[in-house]
């Protein structure tokens, strides 16, 4: 079965790369979190890994360095794999909740990327049920 993609809430319109450049932005800001993922998944930090690097491929974005993922958390309500991965332009981070099955993944860069391929990609990658995205241009 194919996930349903939705959007629970976008507080800004996905800008152009044009409109990027015509703002003057200095980087480009998104944070997803996407509800009900495939808990064997998330649950694995090889698999954790394995989304970072491709990601970064599909956004075209250099990594720095490996990618850092740990586990932690005595609150089960936190409780989960945590991720870094430092970019040329930034870092991608995320936390994985065990409780909820949910995945929170930042991707900031001053390099234009299209928010919308790191939510529908991740909402894919950990096989979620739906998203919320929200969007900020830094200046």
């Amino acid at each position: 079965m194919q996930a349903m993609l939705t959007k629970a809430e976008t507080t800004q319109t996905v800008p152009s790369l044009d409109k990027y450049n015509e703002l003057g932005a200095w980087g480009l800001y998104c944070s997803v979190d996407v509800h009900n993922c495939d808990s064997d998944i998330i649950r694995d930090g090889e698999m954790i890994r394995q989304y970072v690097i491709q990601l970064c491929d599909l956004i075209e974005m250099k990594r720095f360095g490996e990618t850092q993922v740990v586990h932690f958390g005595e609150d089960e309500k936190v409780a989960g794999y945590s991720m870094v991965q430092l970019i040329e332009t930034s870092l991608i981070s995320g936390h994985f909740a065990n409780l909820t099955n949910t995945a929170y993944i930042d991707v900031f860069s001053c390099k234009y990327y299209d928010p919308e391929v790191v939510a529908h990609f991740t909402l894919s990658y950990f096989k979620g049920t739906d998203f919320n995205i929200n969007i900020s241009l830094r200046k």
